[in-house]
């Protein structure tokens, strides 16, 4: 189908030269220039009832994310629909890609001389929302179709940019303006600016999520564990930051976050709503109303760069079930060793590379212990290079539902629903403008803490507990983010 698509275009400079601005494909694959976009073969039969689709791709992709491994192009194909394809740009904001984008839907749409609907993966909704609703797109499009968007961020962006993971996220380049933006609080602040604009609902837009973490010992496995603590997750994105309360759900189903944007995954389940004849009528009724989930204390985090040795000390409680290790490195060959209280020793750490948007080009060593002996874990580790690392740990335990963290305006507090626990919170607050670090490490040693007045930008607050209940002493760690504007006004979830 590859063939068919360098086909077309090669026709297009031909007959068309005005649409030379399409681009052009070279070895079967587009260039991945911003801006370029591309069209499908056009299909033996088109019926006239049928619009055009428009795919948009999602963080650090590009267009070819849609046929290179992929069989939505041509599942589209075979079923007989006109396509496109656009390339934005990987690592911006969408702000940038919504202005990118806008342009280009313009001139698809007189390339068709007729709307189209966009199915968009993953970020790539966020650009097009922000492209129909704050720059003027939305009547060149039917409707939009969004496969797992995170709609109201993702908890990963927050844990990139907070104080223990900066250190391998910056030598890894996964901070940029996308991620920046993805940040809970700043989506949260997005959502204000776009969910009461007059132009919102002039679009219907439906949606799927997904609650499968990809295969074990996975990026995205990694990634829904964590997620976990936030609710049903696809390894990625929270099946809550994928619903837009006047959206309409078309399915939340067995999918991880790349299955999600397959042909034979999904595409069956939203080819009715590619027509004309579709009803849209009433898509603006709240059919999709947020659950609120309760964010659990599931984890533990640490993290910095070392050379040499490393000790990494872990109170795990009495009654926990389970309790999964996952060092995060840059480096494939970390020396880990995993001593139980006893002084026990493992040191059978599996190895997966990461190949997610967050964490991209790190290693996850990963080991989980089931039933584990209460008391005071040890990692130790050992690097003859600097090396940076995030020590994520997770326990499924009773204690996870036992603490809360509570945002009331400017202030944040740390709660406990038992009585008889003891808490030693250290709250560290990182100050970013504009995606640039200005202020490092505001501390207090309270269970609340009102944010500095430090201006407009995201606040990167991490929660650390040091806790015990009958003598029995815990760890957990609370990351979150606060997006502050020009005016002062706070906003998060």
């Amino acid at each position: 189908m590859i063939k068919k698509i360098c086909v077309t275009v090669f026709a297009l400079f031909l007959l068309l030269p005005t649409w030379s601005q399409a681009g052009s494909f070279g070895k079967d694959d587009p260039s991945g220039v911003p801006g370029q976009w591309y069209v499908g073969t056009t299909p033996s039969y088109v019926a006239p009832s049928k619009h055009p689709i428009l795919f948009v791709h999602g963080l650090n992709s590009s267009s070819n994310t849609w046929w290179n491994g992929n069989n939505m192009y041509d599942t589209a194909y075979q079923n007989g629909y006109e396509t496109a394809f656009i390339d934005l740009y990987p690592t911006k904001n969408m702000w940038d890609n919504g202005a990118l984008l806008s342009q280009k839907i313009r001139d698809i749409y007189n390339y068709y001389g007729e709307k189209v609907v966009v199915v968009a993966h993953s970020k790539g909704g966020i650009d097009t929302q922000s492209a129909l609703v704050h720059y003027g797109a939305y009547p060149y499009v039917a409707r939009v179709i969004t496969l797992s968007t995170p709609h109201y961020g993702s908890q990963l962006a927050d844990l990139a940019y907070s104080s223990w993971a900066g250190w391998l996220t910056g030598i890894l380049g996964s901070k940029n303006d996308a991620t920046y933006s993805l940040q809970t609080g700043y989506m949260s602040y997005f959502r204000s600016e776009t969910d009461h604009h007059p132009n919102v609902n002039r679009i219907p837009v439906y949606t799927f999520g997904g609650t499968k973490w990809g295969s074990f010992g996975s990026s995205l496995y990694w990634g829904g564990l964590y997620l976990s603590a936030y609710g049903s997750n696809d390894g990625a994105v929270t099946v809550n930051s994928s619903r837009l309360p006047y959206g309409t759900e078309l399915r939340v189903g067995d999918w991880d976050h790349y299955t999600v944007k397959e042909g034979s995954s999904t595409f069956n389940l939203f080819k009715n709503y590619l027509n004309e004849s579709t009803n849209t009528s009433g898509f603006n009724a709240k059919s999709v109303v947020e659950s609120n989930v309760a964010e659990s204390a599931a984890s533990f985090v640490r993290g910095g760069e070392f050379s040499g040795k490393k000790h990494e000390k872990v109170s795990v409680e009495e009654g926990a079930q389970s309790v999964t290790f996952d060092w995060i490195s840059n480096h494939s060959s970390s020396q880990l060793i995993l001593k139980d209280p006893g002084q026990k020793t493992n040191s059978i750490f599996k190895v997966k590379k990461d190949d997610s948007a967050f964490f991209n080009g790190a290693y996850h060593h990963k080991v989980t212990v089931q039933d584990p002996t209460p008391g005071e874990w040890t990692v130790e580790a050992s690097s003859t290079s600097i090396e940076k690392y995030l020590l994520h740990v997770t326990f499924e335990s009773a204690m996870n539902d036992a603490l809360s963290i509570d945002l009331a305006q400017d202030e944040i507090s740390l709660k406990a629903k038992d009585s008889k626990l003891n808490l030693q919170p250290d709250m560290i607050i990182e100050y970013y403008k504009n995606g640039k670090l200005k202020k490092s490490k505001v501390k207090a040693k309270d269970d609340s803490l009102k944010l500095p007045k430090l201006g407009e930008g995201v606040y990167n607050v991490t929660i650390d507990v040091e806790g015990s209940k009958d003598k029995n002493a815990f760890h957990r760690t609370f990351i979150k983010t606060i997006y502050v504007d020009a005016a002062g006004k706070v906003y998060g979830q």
